[in-house]
């Protein structure tokens, strides 16, 4: 059970009283959040205990939701815009009431239908949620080491790589030449720390270090298309990473591994499973 209520997390609460619009649950301290009754059912019985996520309403009243939000406090997700004003954008995260990107925490456009990777923020001043493209992170790494698993979040693309979120604290860096596989700006993937800088920026790896791309991927998706493909080792980078999700040199590095393995015939224009 919380000792006090906080927004933006899951707090676990006890049922307290029932009224008309839902039911009131309490924190150690003693303070209530309404249950509306959209969310009550016949088991939440006085004194159980309630796991419930924690927003304020559009009179900035606490209230509580059994639903489960995208993004929690301080962590990150690709969300939707979904309406726009002259005082910022609104996302959707998951919950009957969307969440405001003010102006001065956007960066770029906005635009409705598009999506942003995102902050959940507290607005400390009112006790709102708002979203942020101006990121509070941690600038001191302390937790992570070499060959660490983390998880990331990609949130920009430059032209050496894309920059990531690293465990919802840290910034970090995939170059291109650590990517073998399609990505795009909000996935969220596993990865590996590779260095940590004296700038406390990390350099990632989608593969444990050391780990060598195997050919069974190419030799799957030749499986998977009939046994033959038009491509070669002159093929053009894009239209490799386009079909098999790995770079140039990774693609000659499975295909010479798949021959010596006597598994693929290279024919002129093509390569075919043997």
């Amino acid at each position: 059970m919380n000792e006090k209520i906080e927004v933006g997390r899951l707090n676990t609460l006890r049922v307290n009283r029932v009224s008309e619009p839902g039911i009131y649950l309490i924190s150690a301290d003693e303070t209530e959040v309404l249950l509306p009754n959209a969310y009550v059912t016949k088991s939440m019985e006085i004194d159980s205990l309630l796991e419930v996520f924690i927003y304020t309403d559009s009179e900035d009243r606490l209230v509580s939701t059994t639903l489960k939000p995208y993004v929690y406090l301080y962590e990150f997700a690709s969300l939707e815009i979904v309406d726009s004003a002259k005082f910022g954008a609104f996302v959707d995260i998951g919950l009957p009431k969307d969440i405001l990107v003010p102006k001065n925490k956007q960066k770029g456009t906005y635009d409705v239908g598009k999506r942003k990777v995102l902050q959940l923020q507290l607005d400390e001043r009112t006790n709102r949620l708002i979203a942020s493209e101006k990121y509070e992170l941690l600038k001191e790494i302390r937790d992570l080491e070499k060959n660490d698993e983390v998880e990331i979040i990609l949130y920009s693309k430059t032209p050496l790589g894309y920059k990531v979120i690293v465990n919802n604290r840290y910034e970090g860096m995939i170059y291109h030449t650590e990517i073998f596989e399609n990505l795009k700006i909000g996935d969220k993937k596993r990865a590996y720390i590779k260095n940590i800088r004296a700038d406390n920026k990390i350099d990632l790896s989608l593969q444990k270090i050391g780990e060598k791309i195997s050919g069974d991927k190419v030799f799957d998706i030749l499986v998977e298309n009939g046994g033959k493909l038009n491509f070669t080792y002159k093929s053009e980078a894009s239209d490799i990473n386009e079909v098999f999700g790995l770079s140039k040199k990774a693609f000659k590095a499975s295909l010479t591994k798949l021959l010596s393995e006597d598994k693929i015939v290279l024919e002129i224009d093509a390569i075919r499973v043997k």
